[in-house]
This record gives C-alpha cells, sequence and structure tokens, in this order.
C-alpha cells in the first residue's frame, strides 16, 4: 500500500486534504455588531454617559412637572417637560458617540480589530448600527417616561384635547438627538482625538446661535445671523417638542420649510455627509 502524501507545515506533517472539525464560518456583519456590542458594554463610559442621559431627562423633566398644572398642557404636548433635560442630556451622548470610536485610537485596539475584521467598512457599519439603535432607544425610553408621567399627573379636564402626533413629534425628537451622536461618532472617526471631536460637536451646538446674535449687529450679515438663530441645535429641539418659539424671521429672507421638517433636513444633510465622509477616511488611510 502506498502511504498517503504529507504536506510540511513547519515542524507538524499533516495528510493531504486535512479539514479542521472545528466550524470555519465566513465572517459577516452579525460578528461584527455581537463585537461592537461587546466592547460598548463592557466599558465604564456607556453605563456614565446614558446613565446621565436618563437622569438628566427624568430627574428636569419629573421637576418641570412638578411645577406645572393641568391647564398648562391645554397648548404643550405631554412630552414637551422632556426637553429641558434634554438640552443638556443630548452632551452625553454625543460624548459617547465620540468615544465609541476614538476610545479604540487612544488605546491602540484599533489595531486588533482592523487585524480580527480587515473589512473596516463592516466594522464602522456594526458602530453606527449598535451606537444608534441604543442611543435611540435611550433618548426614547427616558423622554416617553417623562410624557406618559406628564399625562397620568397633568391628563385632566383642564389638559384639553391630546393626539397621537405629539408622539410622532417625541419619537422625532429623539431620532434628532440620536443623529446628533451619530454625527459625533463620524466626528470621531475623522478626527481621531477624543478632546478634539467633543471639542468640535460642542462648537456645532453652541456656537451657532452666539455667532448668530453677533451677526445680526450688522445689517449686510443680519440674514446670515438670522438663519444661524433659526437654525440650530436648542431652536431645533425646543420647535420638535412643542414649546413656542420667538426666533426670528424666515432664513436668509426666502420662506423656509416647516420647523421641524427644516431642522431634520439639515441635521439629516450633515450627519450623512459626515457619515459618507468618514467610511472614505476609513478606508484610505491607515490606523
Amino acid at each position: 500500500m502506498t502511504a498517503p502524501t504529507t504536506t510540511a507545515q513547519g515542524d507538524q506533517r499533516q495528510p493531504e486534504g486535512y479539514s479542521s472539525p472545528l466550524p470555519n464560518p465566513q465572517p459577516h456583519l452579525g460578528h461584527a455588531l455581537a463585537s461592537e456590542w461587546t466592547k460598548l458594554t463592557s466599558v465604564r463610559s456607556t453605563m456614565w454617559t446614558l446613565g446621565s442621559l436618563v437622569l438628566l431627562v427624568v430627574g428636569i423633566g419629573a421637576a418641570v412637572i412638578l411645577q406645572t398644572t393641568s391647564v398648562d398642557y391645554e397648548q404643550m404636548p405631554f412630552p414637551t417637560p422632556a426637553v429641558f433635560g434634554l438640552l443638556v442630556g443630548q452632551l452625553p451622548v454625543m460624548v459617547l458617540g465620540v468615544l465609541t470610536v476614538t476610545s479604540e485610537y487612544g488605546t491602540g485596539l484599533i489595531r486588533t480589530t482592523f487585524t480580527a475584521a480587515p473589512d473596516r467598512y463592516r466594522v464602522l457599519t456594526a458602530k453606527y448600527l449598535v451606537f444608534g439603535i441604543t442611543a435611540f432607544l435611550t433618548i426614547a425610553g427616558s423622554v416617553s417616561l417623562v410624557g406618559l408621567s406628564a399625562s397620568m399627573l397633568r391628563g385632566g379636564p383642564g389638559s384639553g384635547v391630546h393626539s397621537g402626533s405629539e408622539w410622532v413629534s417625541m419619537l422625532l425628537g429623539s431620532f434628532y438627538v440620536t443623529l446628533l451622536g451619530v454625527l459625533a461618532l463620524s466626528v470621531g472617526t475623522l478626527v481621531r482625538h477624543s478632546a478634539g471631536a467633543i471639542a468640535v460637536m460642542l462648537g456645532l451646538v453652541t456656537l451657532p446661535p452666539v455667532i448668530g446674535a453677533v451677526l445680526g449687529i450688522w445689517d449686510a450679515l443680519a440674514p446670515i445671523g438670522r438663519a444661524l438663530l433659526q437654525y440650530n441645535v436648542p431652536t431645533a429641539l425646543i420647535e420638535l417638542f412643542g414649546l413656542p418659539n420667538s426666533g426670528g424671521s424666515p432664513a436668509f429672507g426666502g420662506s423656509p420649510l416647516p420647523g421641524s421638517a427644516g431642522h431634520m433636513v439639515l441635521i439629516l444633510v450633515v450627519t450623512g455627509c459626515a457619515v459618507a465622509a468618514s467610511y472614505v477616511v476609513v478606508g484610505r488611510r491607515d490606523v
């Protein structure tokens, strides 16, 4: 009989046609999602950022509810008290979005990630999906808790008639803040530095109202100032959650999109451009 042909591999010799009994599945998006979920839930920053978001939205919202009466809700949706906490709570969402990617660059874990999963686009997609879904569910859950509390405590005869559209606005507001977090994640991917990316996001959120007020001093720049005062993050949240807004005239002298629609289009365009840029950069540069 002829002895089986063997192939040398280092110090080991295995018969030709050898196959490992261990499963060897092809990597797919599900594996990347599981990996990113493990990373997100195993670090303390997730607990602290999302925990502070819940405390701010629910705590400040409860304080606002206690200072209102049923009559106050005649012209105000029940989820509106949540916006006061969300104006501050959006900051932890953006911080978590930045840390979701920059923490790996800071520790060097990103090299291990890309070695284990060479398809960088799949890894980045998994990061966006895991962070976006987690952030949206946390934000919407906190806002819903405030809205349900207001409806139970202040839903008397004097509160007027409320439709389901106010809950749709609540979901749109939660989605808006989630997009801010996704934008922060994309900025973190582009900058690759936690402090720098957080500084960029804080500037994008806080500077437009200030710059708009300053530009309003000069007649030539007043239209730009009015646009910045009308289209910024605080104004968007106020309008999405149904608070009355006295913010100025139509941008650039034209007829703007309906309030909430204009804000949603703007954040979708800005976030979409930043996300697209993050995919281009991740695919082209070294870690």
